[in-house]
This record gives structure tokens, C-alpha cells and sequence, in this order.
């Protein structure tokens, strides 16, 4: 129980990451790991130097050991299995492979320090027989008190410091999904391609899915289905302010999901200030935005920028069966959270080469991909959707006077609605999926 309320405290930390417990000998880790984690989730220092040393206190297998513990844990987070690492952890030296490993597999890394007064845990190894009693304990200790201020700044995305026994005692550890996994939403969904301001191509194509409108929250599927918006929402088309706002309310009031898209982050970029080049349809959104009345246009862009912000690279969804992300998103980055991962889903794979257009070349990931979930995206505007090893890119290019397309999941069905007008003009033509590759961008 907490040593000031006498309540609990209730510690969250992600269902997937590395925890790394931080504390001298006698200050509980190995206790504090075996109450709140599973034996297989427990990588021990002590077990892999009896492992590799025959002795759990046989020093001079130390190295070895963690050598042995860090690929192990690599493994472990490859594979998505929580893991945690039991050793002292002291120096950042030690903690900063750790939190190398973490960053490599795409994972939040996790530290919990027991941080307990030196008495503390000299009476407690005093009390165990087989362990000895020279270890330097006032150099680790000095040790645990200059570390604890700087584990934020160490890499640790969050930090959790125990400071008594009645601290450690109160902690009930927690497992929360990362923002991406949403394996439990189970749908039916409706996943719509780049909208780019085609308001009003939008709002036939959700009546064909059979949305009706709805006063709370825009349109709403009376068979409680849901839309999915893979981004790029803005730029281009005629509507953008309405499009916004459709997804917005949608969004709001549980009708629908969004992924963001890079037109729409750069947009918000350009909102909240920053510089940024203003081309590529992006001037047909701030003429839009800025027609609107002075405090329309105030409450709009707080409600975008607040939306926008908000909105998660990618989502895993129907029990692990689907993942939507904006430019798709490759087997090992599915359910998880990284810069990377962020730009990956908002561009795709990047070669750093050109094409004959101009436009950026992208790698070719759906070639390779071969994970079990299906991967809907969009991004890249192609003739017509071609299933391609269980992926299916749906941006047919409305904005180039193609067609707004859908799919509906778990059925696999495909409707689309053609573009009332040719709102822009594409840099490449619009080819078969089959053709260009996947390679292409705007």
C-alpha cells in the first residue's frame, strides 16, 4: 500500500516493451519481477552467469552473461514478447544497450528503479546466506542516487522510481496496449481511400456503403458499422473544410477511425506555425481555410490541429486480421511505436532516388510483405486495387478525376464512386497497381 494514502498505486506500462529494473543487491528486483511478471518474461543476470559460469555469483562470467541476456532479449522483442531484465543496471553504460535494443525493435523501453535506503538493503543481505558481504554497496548506492534524476534523459520513455519498501509494496503493475493495437475492435468497417477535399464524391460513396445522416456525428451506418479514413483528407480538392469536418464528427462520435496522411500533418505543421514548402495542393487548403469567417476559422483550425495531432500512425485491428495505415506498414512495425514507424506509415519505404516525374521512388514493400493481416493503405494513386501478398493499396486517384473507392472488411468487397471533376492534375499517370509497382508518390 502507498506508505502516504495507504491505497495502491496503480503503475501502466505498455503490454509490449523492456522493462529494465534498476537497483543495488538487497533492494528487491528479483522479488519486485517475480510478483508482477511471468517466469519466462524474467531475464536474470544471475541465472545466465549460472548458465554460462556454473555459479550465479561467478563474476568473471558477467560479461558473457549479459552478452547472452541482450540477444536473448532482442529475440524476445522481435518475436512481441514483453521482456524484463533483472540485474543491478547501475551505470548508464549498462543501461544504454538496453535501451539500444528497445529503440532496434521498435519498443518503449521501461525503467523501474528501487532506489531504497543503503541500510535497507544491507539488513536484507545480511539475512540471505548465499549471497556475500563485501560487494562495495556505498559505490552503489552513490551509484543508484546520481542515476535516478537522468533516466529520462537516458532514453527511458517512462520511469517509475520506488524510493521505500512501502512504495515497492503499493505498486500494482498495469499491462495497457500501445496506442496502435486495437485487436479487440472487431468491426464490420468500411475502408475509405485518399479523400483530398472530394467532398462531395465522399459523401455518395458512404451513402453507397449505406451511411445515413445523422445530426450527433455526421453520417452513421444504421447496421453499426464504421469507416475507416486512411488520411490525406486535405489539399487539392474543393472540399477540404467539409471533409475535415465530416471525419472529425465521424471520428468523435465513434462512427469512424482516421489514420493521418502527409498532406494532413503537413498541414498541421503549417497551422501551428512551422515553415514548410507550400505546394503539392496545399495552397487550395489555406485559400479554403482562410475564407472562412474570423472566428469559424479560429474554431476550425483549434478543432484540426487538435484532431490531427491526435491521430495514430497505424491501427491493428479484428483480432490482429487487419492493419490500416495511410502508405501501408511492413509485418515487423505492425501493433508497434517508432519515429520510423511514424514515417513509414505517413510515406512509405524510401529509396532516396527520383523518378522520371520527379517524384520520390518508393521501396517496394508489398512485394516482400508476407504477414498474415491484411494491410489496406493508400498514398500512391493507382488505376484500380490489385491484391498484391495480402495487401491493397485503395487510393485511385479521385482527386485526378479518378474514383473515391472503399473497401468493406470482413467482406472484401470493393465500391467506389468516379470523381465528378478532375480537381488536379497527377505528375504520373494513373496506372494499374500491377504496373507501376508500388513504387511511386506524391
Amino acid at each position: 500500500m502507498d506508505s502516504a494514502t495507504g491505497t495502491e498505486r496503480r503503475v501502466a506500462i505498455p503490454s509490449l516493451s523492456l522493462v529494465v529494473l534498476i537497483g543495488p543487491s538487497g533492494s528487491g528486483k528479483s522479488t519486485f519481477a517475480a510478483r508482477h511478471f511471468d517466469p519466462a518474461e524474467i531475464l536474470s543476470v544471475e541465472a545466465y552467469r549460472a548458465a554460462i559460469g556454473d555459479d550465479t555469483d561467478n563474476q568473471t562470467a558477467t560479461e558473457a552473461a549479459l552478452d547472452a541476456l541482450r540477444n536473448v532479449a532482442g529475440t524476445r522483442l522481435a518475436l512481441g514478447y514483453l521482456t524484463v531484465i533483472d540485474a543491478t543496471n547501475l551505470r548508464p553504460q549498462d543501461r544504454a544497450p538496453l535501451v539500444h535494443i528497445a529503440h532496434q525493435h521498435d519498443v518503449l523501453p521501461v525503467a523501474i528503479a528501487l532506489n531504497l535506503d543503503e541500510r535497507v538493503c544491507a539488513e536484507r543481505d545480511a539475512a540471505r546466506s548465499d549471497r556475500p558481504l563485501d560487494s562495495p554497496r556505498a559505490r552503489d548506492h552513490a551509484r543508484m542516487r546520481y542515476s535516478a534524476p537522468g533516466l529520462q534523459h537516458e532514453g527511458f520513455r517512462q520511469v517509475i522510481i520506488l524510493d521505500s519498501p512501502e512504495d515497492v509494496e503499493a505498486v500494482r503493475i498495469e499491462r495497457v496496449p500501445l496506442l496502435p493495437d486495437r485487436r479487440a475492435e472487431m468491426g464490420p468497417f468500411d475502408i475509405i481511400g485518399d479523400i483530398h477535399g472530394c467532398y462531395e464524391e465522399l459523401r455518395e460513396l458512404l451513402a453507397l456503403l449505406g451511411y445515413e445522416d445523422d445530426a450527433a456525428s455526421g453520417m452513421r451506418h444504421p447496421l453499426r458499422r464504421r469507416a475507416i479514413f486512411l488520411g490525406d483528407l486535405v489539399d487539392r480538392g474543393p472540399g477540404i473544410v467539409e471533409t475535415v469536418s465530416l471525419a472529425r464528427r465521424m471520428v468523435a462520435a465513434g462512427q469512424a477511425l482516421c489514420v493521418p496522411g502527409n498532406h494532413d500533418v503537413k498541414l498541421l505543421r503549417y497551422l501551428t506555425g512551422r515553415h514548410v514548402h507550400i505546394a503539392h495542393g496545399l495552397e487550395q487548403s489555406i485559400v479554403q481555410i482562410e475564407a472562412l469567417p474570423t472566428q469559424e476559422r479560429a474554431t476550425w483550425t483549434h478543432a484540426y490541429i487538435a484532431f490531427v495531432d491526435g491521430l495514430v500512425p497505424h491501427y491493428v485491428l479484428d483480432g490482429g486480421a487487419l492493419v490500416v495505415a495511410h502508405a501501408g506498414m511492413k509485418q515487423a512495425y505492425q501493433g508497434r511505436v517508432s519515429g520510423r514507424i511514424r514515417e513509414f506509415a505517413l510515406y512509405g519505404e524510401t529509396t532516396g532516388k527520383i523518378d522520371e516525374f520527379g517524384l520520390p521512388v518508393r521501396g517496394d514493400w508489398a512485394a516482400s510483405y508476407h504477414g498474415s493481416a491484411a494491410v489496406i493503405y493508400g498514398h500512391t494513386p493507382i488505376y484500380a486495387p490489385i491484391w498484391l501478398n495480402n495487401t491493397l493499396n485503395i487510393d485511385t486517384g479521385c482527386i485526378f478525376g479518378g474514383r473515391l473507392t472503399a473497401l468493406r472488411w470482413p467482406e472484401r468487397e470493393l465500391l467506389s464512386v468516379p470523381a465528378r471533376a478532375t480537381y488536379a492534375k497527377p505528375k504520373r499517370p494513373l496506372r494499374p497497381a500491377s504496373d507501376d509497382g508500388h513504387a511511386g508518390s506524391r
